[in-house]
C-alpha cells in the first residue's frame, strides 16, 4: 500500500490528468448518448430501427477515421490533441443541441464518437502506456476509474435534469462540462515532455525486440488472430446495454429494477480494473489476455438462461469482471507486444475495431431481433464466441511469448 501510495504521490498530475480526459470522453460514450434517445426519436421522426442505423453509420465511420486520426498520439504532446479534441467533443454536444435533420443527426453522432468515444480514450489510453512501463497496469487502472465515474455520476445527474429540462438543452450543459475540463487538464500537464523525446531517452521494444510500425503489425500474424478478442466486448457489451429495454421487457424484470442493479456492477468492474492493473506489473498481459474473455461468456449465459432478477444480478457482476479487466488487459498488450515507440498508430488501429465492434453489435443483435430471435436466444452463441476467441488469443500469446524482450524499469514524466 504504501508503495502505491508513493506512485500516486509521485505522479498525481499526471494520472489525474489521464483519469480527466477518460471522464470527458463520456459524452461521446453509448450509455451516455442513449439516455437521449426518446426525445431524439420523436424530434427526427425516428423509428427504433432507424435509430439504430444512423447510430451505426455513425460509429462505423468514426472507427474508419481513428485509423489516421489515432496516429497524431506519435507526434503531438497529448495536451495539446486533449485540447483539439476537447474543442471537437464541445462543438458536437452545442450540435446536438441544435441539430436539425437526419443528416446533421448523422454527422453530430459521428463526431460525438469520434471526439469522445474514439479520440479522448485513445489520448488517455496512450499516454499511460508511454509514460509508464513497469508500472503500466497501475497508471492504467487509475486513468481507466474515469470511463466508470462517467457511467456512475453522469447517467444519474442527467436523468434527474430531464425531469427540468429538455434533452436538447441537456447537452448545452454537456458542452459547458466539457469547456471546464479543459483548462485543468492543461494546468496538469503543464510540464509534459513529446512523446518522441520520452521514446528516444527510454526506448521500450515489442516481440523480437523491435519497435514495430503499423504496417509491420498489419503483415503480423498476432494483429489478426488477436482481431476476435478486439471485436467481441465492445460489440456484445454495447449491445446488451443498447437493448436493455428489449431485455427486460423479453424478461419480465422491469427497467427500473434492472437498473438498480447497476452499482455493483460498477463496483466490481471498479475493483477488477484494480486488481487487473497491479497483475499486469506483476505477470504481464499473455496471462490475462487468455482468461479476461471468460466473464464475458459467463455473463452472457447467465443472462441467456436465467430467469429472475437475482440471475440479472450475477450476470452483471459477472460481467463486471470482464469489464474491469477490459479496461487495462488490451491497452497494455499493445505497448508491451509492439513497442512503445509507434504506440499511438498501433493502438488507434485496435481503438478502430473496438469502434467498430461497438457499431456492428447493437446493429447485428438488432437484425436477428427483428428475424424473430429475442436478445436472449442468442446469448449461448454469443458466449460461445467468447469462448472461441479466448482460445485464438491463447495459441497466439503462447507462440508469440518467447520473442518478448524482459521487463524494464518505470518511466515516469
Amino acid at each position: 500500500m504504501a508503495t502505491y501510495l508513493g506512485f500516486l504521490r509521485a505522479n498525481a498530475a499526471f494520472l489525474l490528468a489521464g483519469l480527466l480526459i477518460c471522464f470527458t470522453s463520456s459524452y461521446g460514450q453509448t450509455y451516455f448518448i442513449s439516455l437521449f434517445a426518446d426525445g431524439i426519436m420523436a424530434d427526427f421522426g425516428l423509428s427504433d430501427g432507424e435509430w439504430g442505423l444512423t447510430y451505426t453509420v455513425a460509429t462505423t465511420t468514426s472507427a474508419a477515421l481513428m485509423v489516421f486520426m489515432g496516429g497524431l498520439t506519435d507526434r503531438f504532446r497529448v495536451r495539446r490533441l486533449a485540447m483539439i479534441a476537447g474543442v471537437g467533443l464541445t462543438l458536437a454536444c452545442l450540435a446536438m443541441a441544435t441539430a436539425q435533420g437526419v443528416f446533421a443527426l448523422v454527422l453530430t453522432v459521428l463526431a460525438l464518437r469520434l471526439f469522445g468515444q474514439g479520440m479522448m480514450s485513445h489520448i488517455s489510453a496512450v499516454a499511460m502506456s508511454r509514460w509508464f512501463v513497469a508500472t503500466r497496469g497501475k497508471a492504467l487502472s487509475i486513468s481507466t476509474m474515469g470511463f466508470a465515474l462517467g457511467q456512475a455520476i453522469l447517467p444519474i445527474v442527467f436523468v434527474a435534469l430531464m425531469a427540468s429540462l429538455g434533452w436538447r438543452s441537456l447537452w448545452w450543459v454537456a458542452a459547458g462540462l466539457v469547456l471546464l475540463a479543459m483548462p485543468v487538464i492543461l494546468r496538469l500537464l503543464r510540464a509534459e515532455r513529446t512523446p518522441q523525446s520520452l521514446a528516444a531517452e527510454a526506448p521500450v521494444a515489442g516481440m523480437g525486440g523491435q519497435h514495430w510500425t503499423r504496417g509491420q503489425m498489419l503483415r503480423h500474424w498476432m494483429f489478426w488472430a488477436m482481431i476476435p478478442l478486439l471485436l467481441g466486448p465492445p460489440a456484445f457489451g454495447t449491445a446488451l446495454f443498447f437493448h436493455q429495454v428489449h431485455l427486460v421487457d423479453v424478461k419480465g424484470w422491469g427497467l427500473a429494477s434492472y437498473v438498480a442493479l447497476m452499482p455493483p456492477f460498477t463496483v466490481v468492474a471498479v475493483a477488477t480494473t484494480f486488481a487487473s492493473g497491479a497483475m499486469l506489473d506483476r505477470i504481464g498481459t499473455g496471462r490475462l489476455i487468455s482468461l479476461y474473455l471468460l466473464p464475458f461468456a459467463g455473463a452472457f449465459l447467465i443472462f441467456g438462461f436465467g430467469q429472475s432478477l437475482w440471475a440479472a444480478a450475477l450476470g452483471l457482476i459477472v460481467l463486471g469482471l470482464g469489464t474491469g479487466t477490459q479496461a487495462t488487459v488490451p491497452t497494455a498488450f499493445w505497448a508491451e507486444y509492439y513497442g512503445t515507440q509507434h504506440l499511438g498508430s498501433i493502438k488507434a488501429m485496435a481503438v478502430a475495431i473496438m469502434v467498430l465492434g461497438s457499431a456492428i453489435g447493437p446493429g447485428l443483435t438488432g437484425l436477428m431481433i427483428d428475424l424473430g430471435h429475442d436478445l436472449p436466444s442468442q446469448m449461448p452463441w454469443i458466449a460461445a464466441y467468447f469462448v472461441a476467441s479466448a482460445a485464438i488469443a491463447t495459441l497466439a500469446v503462447r507462440r508469440a511469448g518467447p520473442t518478448l524482450p524482459s521487463q524494464v524499469d518505470v518511466i515516469r514524466p
